[in-house]
């Protein structure tokens, strides 16, 4: 069944609307609004009802379930894959929950290595390919319960939890009801405990449980609010994002390299420009990059709200065409403003503008970092990148065959031709090095007043024949 086949089965999907109506599942059903998520009676979509086939699982995958499964354990996809394989979209990774603890799963795979404090997750490698397994978890227990393994902090946050219980415990500690799907590996079956089927149908995105309580035990999950919502282009249920703006700063309490991550995956798998707006929408964007958020809100003809803009939808272009990206890059673009104001105040300064770029461009990663972690891998390709946007201006000369030679060139130039399109720079000086490089010329660079270049001097000689046949001449 090919992918629009599926997606019209699952969005039409009249015998699993008459399923859910015959177990009394509306669509659209109040939360619970205490602290603690409930369950609702669980829904089983058996496999001739639903559109999940094992073709379409990774076979690394299915080797987990089933090994799982003979070894006695309960074993099932979860999460975006079992969400996007009953939208008739191809996942992009599998994960797997079961009722066996971390050192079982490390016991049945020789491939497999244990990570994270904070929850406890196998990791089975086969290859380029993970599969990560997760142990069912509880619900919260009393915080000096040591054998329980739950810590919170005094905002509420999570800090520790490796509580592990049922299937049913596990859904309500999940994020969203669209993630908490559960495909049987037994039966083949699809089972839903927290009204996921109904949500999925609607195309709504809603937190199980009190969003506030939600937020404050992990305040990422905004982040990932915003990024499941313009990903699947999915409708914020109003109990969801009504505490965003409230809560965002806790997100200042997350630990930078975490955050970095999470950037990541809302800016670089296509949908960033989307996920730009609505985290400025939420009052998110100020959380994660301050500076620019100041710079936006002081832009001059549309700058450089537009520059970010453009950038973002070039990045997203470049992912849909299967095209390399690089987090030096996007970095470059969100904290170019910045920068650029930060490198004019030290000019003012009197101080030479190329090392007041790179004072300027030191300043500002080192207080972005307190917030998102900006490895050195990339930081340092961002300064360069920004380093060479002066010498586009030189032109002259052996200058420019010397650019072109720089390792940085290729992405310096993509960066100059954004700020063209912005209308930060003048378009002719872009067109300009376009034409260099397709051809290896490039029409006369006029002078800076308007007049014609002037031509280099040549230099006199000293002494010689020349001057001796000039001196030495006849009378």
């Amino acid at each position: 069944m090919g992918v629009r086949e599926r997606e019209w089965y699952y969005t039409d999907a009249p015998d699993l609307l008459k399923f859910a109506a015959k177990k009394r599942l509306p669509r659209e059903r109040s939360r619970v609004s205490s602290q603690e998520p409930q369950a609702i009676p669980a829904v089983t979509i058996p496999r001739a009802e639903h559109s999940i086939s094992r073709a379409n699982i990774s076979e690394n995958a299915l080797k987990v379930l089933y090994r799982l499964k003979n070894a006695g354990f309960e074993g099932h996809l979860v999460g975006g894959s079992v969400r996007d394989l009953l939208l008739g979209r191809e996942p992009k990774d599998f994960d797997v929950a079961t009722s066996a603890r971390p050192e079982e799963v490390e016991a049945l795979f020789r491939n497999c290595r244990l990570i994270g404090r904070r929850f406890r997750l196998a990791h089975v490698r086969f290859g380029d390919e993970i599969i990560e397994v997760a142990t069912f978890r509880a619900s919260g227990a009393p915080d000096n319960d040591e054998a329980a393994q739950l810590a919170h902090d005094e905002s509420g946050r999570i800090l520790r939890d490796n509580i592990y219980g049922t299937l049913e415990e596990d859904a309500v500690r999940r994020d969203f009801t669209v993630n908490a799907l559960y495909y049987d590996i037994r039966d083949f079956s699809v089972k839903d405990f927290v009204g996921g089927l109904p949500d999925l149908r609607a195309g709504v995105l809603r937190l199980i449980g009190d969003a506030r309580t939600r937020y404050r035990e992990d305040p990422v999950r905004m982040l990932r609010a915003v990024r499941f919502a313009v990903k699947l282009g999915f409708k914020m249920h109003p109990g969801t994002d009504a505490p965003m703006s409230e809560y965002g700063p806790l997100l200042a309490d997350i630990p930078p390299a975490r955050m970095f991550e999470e950037i990541l995956k809302l800016f670089l798998y296509g949908f960033g420009l989307q996920a730009f707006e609505a985290l400025r929408h939420y009052g998110l964007f100020a959380q994660l990059f301050p500076r620019t958020e100041t710079a936006l809100t002081t832009e001059e003809q549309s700058f450089p709200h537009v520059f970010i803009a453009k950038a973002l939808a070039s990045t997203d272009s470049r992912v849909q065409q299967d095209m390399p990206v690089t987090p030096a890059f996007l970095f470059a673009a969100l904290l170019w403003e910045p920068t650029r104001l930060a490198s004019q105040q030290l000019e003012a300064q009197g101080i030479h503008p190329a090392e007041a770029l790179r004072r300027a461009a030191h300043e500002v990663v080192s207080e972005q970092i307190s917030r998102v972690a900006l490895p050195r891998r990339f930081a340092t390709p961002m300064v360069e990148i920004y380093q060479l946007q002066p010498r586009f201006l030189q032109r002259q000369g052996k200058r420019p065959q010397r650019l072109l030679s720089h390792p940085r060139f290729r992405a310096a130039y993509d960066f100059l031709v954004l700020r063209a399109q912005a209308g930060e720079v003048d378009q002719e000086l872009a067109d300009w090095w376009t034409q260099l490089q397709a051809d290896g010329s490039a029409p006369e660079v006029p002078a800076l007043d308007g007049t014609e270049p002037r031509r280099r001097r040549r230099r006199r000689r000293r002494g010689g024949r020349g001057r001796a046949g000039v001196e030495q001449g006849p009378a």
